[in-house]
């Protein structure tokens, strides 16, 4: 389906001045328009909008059959006839011949120049001159590199351009015959080229290849190195032999039609080679070739036209490059070209055919014309076509198949393009008489027209008989004496915003019935600003910056769309808007709110939206008016939805008492549940209601209430400005309820609603404190997740985030800033993590007078986690400078952590030294198996000696000394015991009660 607008793209038009008919005409890029007439060739520049005027001319061999202008070198390469021989010639740095007398160097192919010539050849026209085996048919030149593809019968031949360097301050532009491509069974009509992109057309068939490099190495290719071989024959078989006796120009034999994607085409049954004319040392660019399409008409007979008149027609490589010009931040991240997508474009006389070539060849657009086309040109914005009188403007699709290739947030809720199956639109049809050739560069359109006098036929033929060859041509009678009128016009197009703005306002004439129409015309100028903003090569100074407001607009335009119509796709609405650049409260403001007394309707579009919106973190604030409007539009469309539009920080403003209004109507509706309470509570505690607040938070158990912060983690948490914001609700079970909010955020982590580091952030937000201290209630959260076992906390961070605080606390003698919700024996019993204290270390610090219960708290906790089996000692070695061994605490501390490391020796010397009372108690706990030696080894001789250099702790020596003989009397047989006492008698006293301990040995 084609819809018909009548739009201007067309602007004012110019009349280029020629002398002579042109033959033919060709764009020169950035401002330069060529015809030949004859055997010259005329150049005319065009800039702005000034009028056409006459810049150089020059002369050909012979009358120009083909002529191409490329940008990339800067070149024209034309095909002469002269004497029925044809020639391929370049015309290079044409700009510098200024009079038609000027010196011309005529060079051939790969001439080399010496340095004695470059003041000759610096400042004239130099034409190259490239021989051929065969007759060239057809040129193409790449738009990026400035390669030249020519057609021959039954071969294409590549040449690249290169840069001869004469000396360091003189170069000339020069082409290498580089590769041959040899393809059987096709004559091309017309060929093109792109970056190693080869479309070839006969007169009912096209093939594109992708000429690749080797993907494993880059050897040199050899003549003839790779050749397609497909068991599909050419010849059309099984014709019968009635049909063999009759003379083979009787009929015209028709292929069946055939359309091969991709690896399929291969099966097309035509022949490719490659022959590489690179020189020895020379790599080769291309030595691999991949066919992507091959498509086959046959020739339609329904319309009474010439057989010979059923041909295709203009051929077009377009090649979309990556911009970032629609990017998040809206720069321009790179200015080089590279390939983002390719289209290929031709037709047949009635219906044209737009391919995507590049990931995956897809056929995009058909394009039906009302008329018979005579020629074609695309651009990424449009397609024009010339009929006989008409210049017809068509919408193309690149732009949207060239957006999803760019951006992989294409079709998401960030961002939104209309689809390339959006069915074309002809924008305009301009009369034209006599139109015979278009061509197009930049945003000029150049027609060829002719008037010619009324031809009348002779007669008019049957169908069947346009099959003939015999009689295939209506000879006309025209009279000789009559001359035809031509002119050639340059027709500029308007400017991509002015275009968009008029169809803006055309698709106000569809907005009031609300149909399909709006929306089509409104992404039509969508595609239009989106092309222009990718065609970087088209875009003026200045004229960016409003390409991108036109841009933001008319995602407005269809947000409003989508969201006003009942459609499918109202979920477009979100993207959109959030392409526009429009707030939440400038979005609202342009939706038409129903009086007081009318019902009002609110389409799903629009309720996504909002719905989406609120549930995002954005910093805006709603006033009270729109608040209140968005909480009548969920209460009328969806009132589930109404606590969690409540909790959004953007709905900060509403009005308390009309937010638990709603709220209580929901009640009666039968949507009481935990989150409708505490939403509740929130806005009766945001009123200063405590009574409210009470009765609904005492209306559930504390596991539902938990439950009911995980659905709504805002309730407690908001985000405004990147910053995370505790929220009132927060800070009050904090005083009242901090139980209760440390089980929510913990299940919240547990859910996956938040993250480690910004659980760790509210609670430090919360209590007020600096990033260096840490408040109680974050301890009491870590303590909450060492006895949860979250999988996802790291359990070494946490305990050294919990043994570091204890031991701060502990050096610094600092109290907690609110009382523990768990007591060291609570943490024992519910958590694995928190081991049994060792009975020894309750005799190290009950000599030390600890008043403060907390602080035996933190010490007992610190001991029971050293005591436990997950935490890495080691780690925590470096950190215990702070508590000092001169204290008991500092000292149980320390020998705990040598004793986990197994350092046993040291922490004898250390209780010996410091509290030989508890010396005996932690070697029966700690010297057991294969450490059992000590008893003998370590600790009996350091009592001896400690008791032999007497002093004030003489007595406190001797108990632990009378139970180590007991230990060893038992534990070794009488001569090894007698073997480790002393040789010096200190051990002489304790030998009768030796001689008990051995014969009650010898009685066990």
């Amino acid at each position: 389906m084609v819809h018909l607008y009548n739009l201007h793209p067309f602007g004012s038009q110019q009349v280029v001045p020629c002398k002579r008919e042109p033959e033919r005409v060709c764009g020169g890029g950035r401002d330069a328009l060529f015809v030949a007439a004859g055997c010259k060739v005329e150049a005319f520049a065009v800039a702005g909008q000034e009028l056409c005027q006459p810049r150089c001319a020059f002369s050909t061999l012979g009358r120009v059959l083909r002529m191409v202008y490329s940008e990339a070198g800067d070149y024209l390469v034309a095909i002469e006839e002269k004497n029925k021989a044809t020639f391929l010639r370049a015309y290079v740095n044409w700009r510098s011949k200024r009079t038609e007398n000027s010196r011309v160097c005529i060079r051939m192919l790969g001439h080399n120049m010496e340095a004695p010539f470059r003041d000759s050849f610096r400042d004239q026209m130099s034409i190259v001159e490239m021989p051929l085996s065969e007759a060239p048919l057809c040129i193409s030149c790449c738009p990026v590199k400035g390669d030249l593809l020519v057609g021959c019968t039954n071969q294409l031949v590549l040449f690249n351009l290169k840069c001869q360097v004469i000396d360091e301050e003189f170069s000339v532009l020069d082409f290498e015959r580089s590769l041959i491509i040899h393809i059987d069974c096709i004559t091309p009509v017309e060929i093109s080229f792109c970056v190693g992109y080869v479309a070839v057309m006969s007169d009912l068939e096209v093939l594109i290849l992708k000429l690749e490099s080797d993907p494993k190495n880059g050897e040199r290719v050899n003549h003839h190195s790779h050749k397609t071989h497909t068991p599909v024959k050419r010849t059309e078989e099984g014709t019968g032999s009635k049909t063999s006796q009759l003379e083979p120009d009787d009929f015209v034999i028709c292929q069946k039609p055939t359309e091969l994607l991709g690896e399929k085409s291969e099966q097309s049954g035509l022949s490719v080679t490659l022959e590489s004319m690179g020189w020895a040392d020379g790599s080769t660019e291309y030595c691999h070739v991949r066919h992507l399409l091959y498509r086959r008409f046959t020739p339609d007979v329904s319309f009474y036209s010439l057989a010979d008149e059923i041909k295709l027609h203009s051929l077009h490589l377009l090649p979309v490059f990556h911009t970032g010009l629609l990017t998040s931040d809206g720069k321009n991240v790179s200015q080089e070209k590279e390939l983002l997508s390719l289209f290929c474009f031709f037709s047949l006389p009635h219906v044209g055919y737009l391919y995507m070539v590049v990931k995956a060849v897809e056929l995009m657009s058909i394009y039906q014309y009302p008329e018979k086309s005579q020629q074609a040109v695309l651009t990424p914005q449009f397609l024009h076509v010339i009929t006989s009188n008409n210049l017809q403007c068509f919408t193309v699709r690149c732009s949207a198949a060239a957006a999803r290739e760019e951006d992989p947030y294409m079709d998401t809720t960030l961002k939104a393009c209309p689809p390339v199956s959006l069915d074309v639109c002809a924008l305009r049809i301009q009369l034209f008489i006599g139109l015979k050739a278009i061509c197009h560069f930049k945003n000029h359109i150049i027609l060829l027209t002719k008037a010619e006098p009324e031809a009348t036929p002779e007669r008019r033929e049957s169908p069947k008989r346009l099959l003939s060859r015999k009689d295939n041509s209506v000879k006309n009678k025209i009279p000789p004496a009559v001359e035809a009128g031509w002119n050639l016009y340059i027709v500029n197009t308007v400017s991509p915003v002015q275009l968009y703005k008029e169809m803006v306002d055309y698709s106000n004439t569809y907005k009031t019935v609300k149909t399909q129409s709006c929306i089509h015309l409104l992404s039509e100028a969508h595609l239009l600003v989106r092309a222009a903003l990718m065609d970087t090569g088209q875009l003026e100074p200045g004229e960016r910056a409003e390409l991108l407001e036109a841009f933001k607009e008319s995602c407005g335009h269809l947000g409003d769309c989508y969201s006003r119509l009942d459609t499918q796709h109202s979920h477009l609405t979100l993207p959109y808007y959030k392409m526009s650049g429009l707030s939440m409260a400038e979005v609202l403001a342009r939706v038409d709110w129903a009086a007081e007394n009318e019902p009002q309707k609110y389409e799903k579009g629009l309720i996504f939206y909002i719905n989406h919106s609120l549930y995002e973190n954005l910093d805006e604030e709603l006033s009270e008016e729109l608040a209140a409007k968005v909480v009548q539009m969920f209460h009328v469309t969806e009132p589930k939805q109404l606590p969690h539009v409540l909790c959004s920080p953007s709905m900060k403003n509403v009005n308390p008492l009309t937010a638990l209004s709603y709220l209580s109507k929901l009640d009666t509706y039968g949507f009481s549940s935990i989150l409708v309470t505490l939403t509740k509570a929130a806005v009766a505690l945001k009123m200063g209601d405590l009574a409210t607040y009470g009765s609904e938070m005492k209306s559930h158990s504390e596991m539902k209430l938990v439950c009911g912060f995980i659905l709504e983690p805002r309730l407690l948490i908001q985000q405004r400005k990147g910053q995370m914001v505790p929220t009132e609700l927060a800070g009050h079970l904090k005083d009242t309820q901090p139980g209760l909010l440390v089980a929510a955020v913990l299940g919240l982590q547990k859910n996956n609603k938040i993250g480690i580091e910004e659980a760790d952030s509210f609670f430090k937000v919360l209590c007020g404190q600096d990033e260096d201290k840490i408040p109680q209630l974050l301890v009491d959260f870590w303590e909450a997740q060492l006895v949860a076992c979250l999988p996802d906390v790291v359990l070494q961070e946490l305990c050294f985030k919990l043994t570091s605080q204890y031991i701060w606390r502990l050096s610094k003698r600092q109290p907690p800033d609110t009382t523990p919700l768990q007591t060291s024996e609570d943490l024992i019993n519910a958590c694995s993590h928190f081991g049994l204290i060792y009975p020894w270390v309750h005799i190290l610090v009950s000599s030390d007078s600890l008043a403060d219960k907390n602080y035996k708290e933190d010490l007992s906790k610190l001991q029971s986690l050293i005591c436990g089996p997950s935490f890495d000692i080691a780690s925590i070695i470096p950190f215990l400078e702070p508590l000092s061994e001169d204290t008991a605490t500092g000292l149980s501390v320390h020998i705990l952590c040598r004793t986990r490391l197994r350092e046993y020796e040291q922490c004898l010397d250390m209780l010996l030294e410091r509290c030989p009372q508890a010396v005996i108690p932690y070697a029966n706990h700690e010297l057991r198996e294969e450490n059992r030696t000590l008893w003998w080894k370590k600790l009996l001789p350091e009592l001896c000696q400690r008791i032999r250099c007497g002093g004030e702790k003489y007595q406190l020596y001797l108990s632990p000394l009378k139970e180590a003989l007991s230990v060893v009397a038992v534990e070794l047989e009488l001569r090894d015991f007698l073997n480790v006492l002393p040789e010096d008698g200190t051990a002489a006293f304790f030998l009768p009660y030796l001689l008990y301990c051995s014969r009650k040995k010898s009685l066990t």
